[in-house]
């Protein structure tokens, strides 16, 4: 591992988290649950990816994770090559941790001890159609099962609900990113038409926006650890899909069950579960 892989400004990280959670939480009615679920040492979170350039239920969980545990407590992330090399993004989100998406940099992060986050359904997911909004799409890819195992570390699944309800894609067009090559020359798979504010319809790429007010729910469920690890677990590829089989099956049943809860308390006053008091930040 290099040097300075994963290294943090934790100044920094610390006051981006104040203000995410002064304006975050509330824009958001966060409600978030289960981070006395995550143990200690290194582990992999696992979440289901929505809202493309805007992470705000990242955001959001960190601030639960960072009162819960401290900064010890906060996964490094994993971006995509494209977002990392983005102006003045890009430096900001190397200087809180943020690495390349690749199984290289996680596995040397879990093996030195480290908490990574990695969202599996990358652009595809991320990108998805506004009708398939509550939908967890992975698309068959299980390179973090066997991320998990190579290190021996268990996956902690990380269940996000209303973060895709913050911009409209309307279509994510596959044929499209298809017939200009996008996948070539900025490693995408889709080419959505999206609504956002302020930038009203776009095209492509989703720029950096303001997200609508839509209510979040994340959920921390417990730790999965496998009875199998290391490389012979890592190659086998049956029980590898076994595996992500499992890790995607319990995010989205409670992608499905938080949805079916936001829908049964429509027309009541907001609730305030998961709310952090600024009283009792960490020093």
């Amino acid at each position: 591992m290099s040097p300075t892989l994963g290294e943090r400004d934790e100044e920094l990280i610390r006051r981006l988290l104040v203000h995410a959670e002064r304006w975050l939480l509330p824009w958001h009615d966060a409600r978030v649950r289960g981070v006395e679920h995550v143990p200690k040492g290194p582990v992999l979170f696992v979440g289901n990816h929505s809202g493309a350039t805007y992470s705000g239920d990242t955001w959001i969980l960190a601030v639960h994770l960072w009162h819960h545990g401290g900064l010890e407590a906060l996964p490094h992330g994993l971006a995509h090559d494209l977002v990392l090399k983005a102006p003045v993004l890009g430096d900001l989100l190397r200087r809180v941790g943020v690495v390349p998406a690749h199984p290289d940099a996680a596995l040397a992060l879990l093996r030195a001890g480290r908490k990574v986050m990695v969202y599996p359904g990358g652009d595809l997911e991320s990108l998805r159609p506004w009708s398939e909004r509550d939908v967890v799409k992975f698309s068959g890819r299980r390179g973090f099962v066997r991320t998990a195992l190579r290190a021996g570390v268990p996956i902690v699944p990380v269940a996000a609900q209303g973060a895709h309800e913050t911009l409209v894609v309307i279509d994510d067009l596959p044929g499209l990113a298809r017939a200009i090559g996008a996948a070539r020359f900025l490693r995408l798979k889709v080419w959505p038409l999206a609504f956002t504010l302020p930038w009203g319809f776009t095209l492509g790429p989703t720029p950096p926006y303001i997200p609508f007010p839509a209510q979040m729910r994340i959920e921390v469920l417990p730790p999965v650890h496998f009875d199998r690890t290391g490389p012979e677990a890592a190659d086998d590829d049956a029980y590898v899909s076994a595996c992500a089989s499992t890790i995607e099956d319990l995010i989205r049943a409670a992608v499905s069950r938080m949805a079916a809860e936001k829908r049964a308390e429509a027309g009541e006053a907001p609730g305030g579960v998961g709310r952090v008091a600024a009283s009792r930040k960490p020093s």
